[in-house]
């Protein structure tokens, strides 16, 4: 006889709170009560102000830098594992620190994979995450992750626009795998941006593989930090003759001089999600929010049925 479908209740770390708001509506249940203490010396303590006993237990927040929100996100998984929640979900829109995947170097850690014991340490059963840097990532789990594509959501944006003579493009030979998947999707031209970097967030040279004389490009990224890659890219095509430049970018993480570099670029909108919240308005970004596509994956997670039907790619 199968077990009876335990109670899903939604909890979100500080840092996601609009996004978890909106993810919770879609799904039609409302946030759990939270409340975080917090010390002199800036150490703080999240409580459930509610039982989870029995209970699935989903945590929204996703943990791009700084460290407190990975370390939020931990305490409140181990907070649910020690009041006897049932299932653990970490709903993590943007999985933090993902680009130290590997070494690429002597003497540098692999925070990536330390990140992920550190999740399933605190008490993590499951993990929902979007766009990952790198896919291996999956693999530096013994728990189940759910990895999903902002694709499902960004394909009808692009097919909205009527664009022709469309070529997706990818700022470095990386993102190739993802610029062809989107090719297939709208059955258009490819073209690959080649980049040496001084060092991290520097480039020093980039050249474009393919032609974009005449196209509408659409540059696309799992990312966009300083926006350097994209807005250098961008320009780039301008000048080979590309008719206008867009960039798709999942999360928008949006640092240092970013804001500044795409008001200046040749870039005509950037389309990113809502998995990290915007520090300012820009009338060049546009933001496609994914709080329905988690609350569909969520769902379906929670009543045990199959999530294939949203991967496009």
């Amino acid at each position: 006889m199968q077990s009876a479908v335990t109670e899903a209740k939604f909890f979100t770390c500080s840092q996601s709170t609009e996004l978890a708001e909106k993810i919770a509506t879609a799904y039609g249940a409302k946030l759990g009560n939270v409340i975080t203490s917090t010390y002199s010396d800036g150490e703080f303590q999240p409580s459930f102000e509610e039982s989870v006993r029995g209970s699935r237990v989903f945590i929204i927040g996703s943990t791009h830098p700084n460290s407190d929100h990975l370390m939020e996100m931990l305490l409140m998984l181990d907070a649910a594992k020690r009041a006897s929640a049932r299932h653990i979900t970490a709903v993590m829109p943007y999985y933090g620190w993902a680009r130290q995947d590997r070494k690429d170097k002597p003497r540098v850690p692999i925070a990536a994979k330390l990140i992920a014991k550190m999740l399933e340490t605190a008490g993590a059963t499951r993990i929902i995450t979007m766009d990952l840097h790198a896919d291996q990532i999956q693999g530096f789990f013994e728990k189940p992750v759910d990895h999903l594509f902002a694709s499902t959501i960004f394909l009808p944006y692009l097919q909205s626009l009527n664009l022709d003579n469309l070529t997706i493009a990818s700022p470095d030979m990386g993102g190739s795998k993802r610029a062809y998947a989107y090719s297939k999707a709208l059955m258009s031209d490819v073209v690959i941006c080649y980049k040496q970097r001084a060092k991290a967030n520097v480039i020093s040279h980039m050249e474009l593989i393919g032609d974009v004389t005449g196209k509408n490009v659409v540059l696309v990224d799992d990312m966009v930090d300083t926006a350097g890659t994209l807005t250098k890219a961008a320009d780039l095509m301008i000048e080979r003759g590309a008719k206008s430049v867009r960039a798709i970018c999942t999360h928008p993480i949006l640092s240092g001089n970013a804001y500044e570099r795409l008001e200046n670029s040749k870039l005509e909108e950037l389309i990113v999600t809502d998995s990290i919240p915007l520090k300012q308005e820009s009338n060049k970004i546009r933001v496609v929010s994914c709080a329905n596509l988690f609350a569909d994956v969520m769902n379906r997670v929670h009543n045990n049925q199959s999530i294939s039907s949203n991967f496009i790619m």
